[in-house]
């Protein structure tokens, strides 16, 4: 019963954010719906048993790639003014009310006592543990190029968003 409840509940707010991706105009608003659908992705995730790839998609791609993807919208910026007139009068203290009941649940959560396995049982093959003794030992020369080759890409796009047109392509316009 609970599994089906959350399906519902993070199925409608994948729905809702996918939407609202495709079809609000603003594109930071837009982007906001693309972090809840991978959010209640991620929930699914954690549903199924499958943690690590849930954590990789909170830090890659709702942390990682929406950060790329906000920074590219402000480095596009937009040409219209918004309007900061607020159309819906309850939504603030709404959503301060629903942060602090968030918090609350995550207190009462984090209090009660987490049973583990027992020392003896083997790590199962897919558990963070796992990944990482893979991923530190026999890949990580795999994995710190893959990180440098990142980095330089990163450093790359940056440099050539600081250059202005040469002469040449200004002549071409």
């Amino acid at each position: 019963m609970a599994e089906l409840l959350l399906f519902i509940v993070f199925g409608s707010i994948a729905l809702i954010g996918a939407l609202t991706m495709v079809l609000h105009p603003n594109p930071v608003h837009g982007a906001l719906g693309l972090m809840a659908t991978m959010l209640s992705i991620a929930v699914f995730y954690v549903v199924n048993s499958g943690h690590f790839i849930a954590a990789v998609q909170v830090v890659v791609y709702a942390g990682a790639v929406m950060t790329l993807f906000l920074f590219v919208i402000m480095m596009i910026g937009v040409d219209r003014a918004e309007n900061l007139e607020e159309r819906l009068p309850l939504q603030r203290p709404l959503a301060i009310g629903l942060g602090i009941a968030f918090l609350v649940l995550i207190v009462l959560i984090g209090s009660n006592a987490w049973i583990t396995a027992p020392a003896s049982a083997e790590a199962a093959n897919g558990t963070v543990e796992a990944v990482a003794d893979l991923l530190f030992t026999d890949w990580l020369l795999p994995f710190e190029v893959t990180t440098l080759l990142l980095i330089i890409a990163s450093v790359g796009a940056v440099a050539l968003a600081q250059f202005e047109p040469t002469q040449r392509q200004r002549d071409e316009e």
